[in-house]
């Protein structure tokens, strides 16, 4: 997804005002740099004040000794504004990263607390590069660009009072020549502005064909499509690459009249001086300090087109980087929670209805009125055709989704009445798409075991007992055990073993409920069968919902809910669906038959 605001685009001075909860614990060090900053550039502006005094004393009447403390005032001016530079970048710097730090953890944990439909739209390279660039983006303009933007507009007004203060005229045409500057940096504003913000959605886009590259290399290997995806990325780099010319033209023409003006400024101001010094009106002492004074003028007068894109910059990253804290979050811990101290693992689905977001109108409700109950202790497995909304259904329980109507508990609990913490210490899950983290085997296999002491015995018992039920003792052949480090989302390893380190992690968990979305899919058949008579003893202990897609999958079960269409249709034990339903028969049979075209492709490999 590219996202663009809905709401009005703010002022840029608001748009910016929004960092204010993170730089206001370090404004004080910030204002500290402009400070240093604007004592730097008032020494820069004393350089000329000293340098008429010189002209107009020791160098007419000849005295060197006055000279020499000229030259030696001019001398500590300018060591003052290198120590006041200096000074500058020293209390900027720790504030900079400070609030990157900041903005970086609290834009991170905003990602954790969105729902599961929130990551369902955003494109992971959008987000990337807001967490990366834009942010970084804001600690150089907050360090560099906001500190020397006001300073130099100070600069600019004390430097145009003084050269009104040798003379009236030469003021005024340097005022004059500045005043088209203003009328080119409103529309400056207007078309960057728009052309940061595009710029930055493509580098958004293309991070997100990089990142989809990457993770999808061998499909594209496989299928021979390297070349399809290197046409894709091009065009979205020129598109890029358009883009990014398009802000350096706007930049260079704001740079031209920036450079042009104040060139002119010199020109007519040399005039008038001239006339002025002829008329007995002016000294040239003064003319003389009046182009000293112009020169210093200069770089901060051409620095504004640079810092003014910069800050047009910081507002578009400010922009995009509240769009996510701005989005609202659904799910969310109750105002009064209640705890469930002693969970015994009865599942209730109660007139649920759940449908996405994004569905239509007129579309029925994916889940649509099922009313379910699991016992303490009870093995469910959920048995359906493809797009009946069995794995839609596994995502309730623990509130990835909350439901669009009904309700769902937990030992006659709403669950939406327990706090998130609580609800997914006593709901566990297993996806069909088993992923894993660049940690090492222990990390992954112990991610909801925060409770264990790392090293402890029983820490190690935990481990070994999840991974003997999940038949993952492959791990202690790995170069370093179950100290080895997985690499990204587990791609060094199969499917299979990808899978029973995923389902060694749900069950060393020890939740009072367990809910396995077809978690043995990608075993073998020697392996499923080790793997579903350690579960028997897991579950005898433990309430499970079981998505089931093979028929051994609901030999495991006590009871058999049968869906059509987002109806649970029929429940009871296997033999009493068999004789009973006809589309239950008509389902197992296709459970069946994909089965057997599974194994046959094993002998075959």
């Amino acid at each position: 997804m590219t996202s663009t605001a809905s709401s009005p685009p703010l002022s840029t001075l608001r748009a910016l005002g929004r960092l204010m909860p993170f730089v206001r614990p370090v404004l004080p060090q910030l204002v500290l740099g402009a400070v240093a900053a604007l004592l730097a550039s008032l020494a820069a502006l004393g350089i000329p004040l000293v340098l008429e005094v010189v002209v107009r004393g020791p160098i007419a009447t000849g005295d060197i000794a006055q000279i020499t403390w000229g030259a030696v005032a001019i001398l500590a001016l300018g060591l003052l504004e290198a120590a006041m530079v200096w000074a500058r970048r020293w209390f900027v710097l720790a504030p900079g990263t400070k609030v990157e730090y900041e903005l970086r953890t609290g834009f991170y944990a905003r990602l954790q607390r969105l729902p599961v439909a929130f990551h369902d739209k955003w494109q992971s390279g959008q987000l990337l590069s807001r967490m990366m660039q834009d942010i970084s983006m804001l600690r150089r303009w907050l360090s560099f660009g906001s500190v020397l933007l006001v300073v130099n507009i100070i600069t600019i007004v004390v430097g145009l009072a003084l050269l009104f203060s040798w003379h009236w005229v030469l003021g005024l045409v340097f005022l004059v020549c500045s005043l088209p500057l203003w009328y080119a940096g409103s529309r400056f504003e207007k078309t960057y502005g728009t052309l940061a913000r595009r710029s930055q959605d493509q580098a958004g886009d293309l991070a997100t064909s990089v990142e989809e590259s990457v993770h999808g290399i061998r499909v594209l290997k496989a299928f021979g499509r390297g070349k399809f995806a290197l046409r894709k990325f091009a065009q979205q780099a020129e598109t890029l690459r358009g883009t990014e010319l398009d802000k350096a033209r706007a930049v260079g023409w704001i740079w031209f009249w920036l450079v042009l003006l104040p060139d002119i400024a010199f020109a007519l101001s040399l005039g008038a001086g001239i006339t002025l010094v002829l008329a007995g009106e002016l000294e040239i002492a003064q003319l003389i300090a009046f182009f000293a004074m112009a020169t210093v003028l200069r770089w901060p007068m051409e620095s504004i087109g640079f810092l003014y894109s910069f800050t047009l910059d910081a507002r578009t990253a400010t922009d995009r980087i509240f769009e996510v804290f701005d989005e609202q979050n659904t799910i969310v811990d109750p105002s009064h929670p209640v705890r469930d101290a002693a969970p015994r693992g009865a599942l209730t689905f109660e007139g649920v209805h759940f449908r996405y977001p994004d569905a239509r109108p007129s579309e029925r409700d994916l889940i649509d009125g099922i009313d379910l109950e699991l016992r303490s202790g009870e093995t469910m497995a959920l048995v359906g055709l493809t797009g009946s909304g069995k794995t839609t259904m596994t995502t309730l329980p623990t509130r990835l989704y909350d439901v669009t109507g009904g309700r769902v508990l937990l030992d006659g609990i709403d669950i939406r009445d327990l706090t998130l913490t609580e609800l997914r210490t006593h709901i566990g899950m297993a996806f069909e798409d088993a992923t894993l983290f660049s940690q090492s085997v222990r990390e992954n296999v112990l991610l909801g075991r925060e409770d264990l002491e790392p090293g402890s015995a029983e820490t190690e018992r935990v481990l070994r007992e999840a991974l003997d039920v999940a038949q993952a003792g492959f791990v202690d052949d790995l170069p370093e055990g179950v100290d080895t480090i997985i690499g990204e989302e587990g791609l060094s390893l199969s499917g299979g073993q990808r899978q029973r380190l995923a389902l060694a992690r749900v069950v060393a968990a020890r939740p009072a409920v367990l809910v396995l979305d077809d978690p043995l899919s990608a075993l073998d058949v020697d392996t499923e069968k080790l793997v579903e008579d350690a579960l028997r003893e897991v579950m005898a202990e433990t309430t499970a919902l079981v998505v089931a897609h093979r028929p051994s999958t609901v030999m495991l079960a006590d009871r058999v809910a049968l869906l059509e269409r987002g109806r649970v249709t029929a429940v009871g034990t296997h033999s009493e669906l068999l004789r009973s339903s006809a589309h239950y028969r008509h389902v197992i049979s296709s459970l069946e038959d994909e089965q057997t075209a599974v194994r046959e492709r094993e002998v075959n490999l």
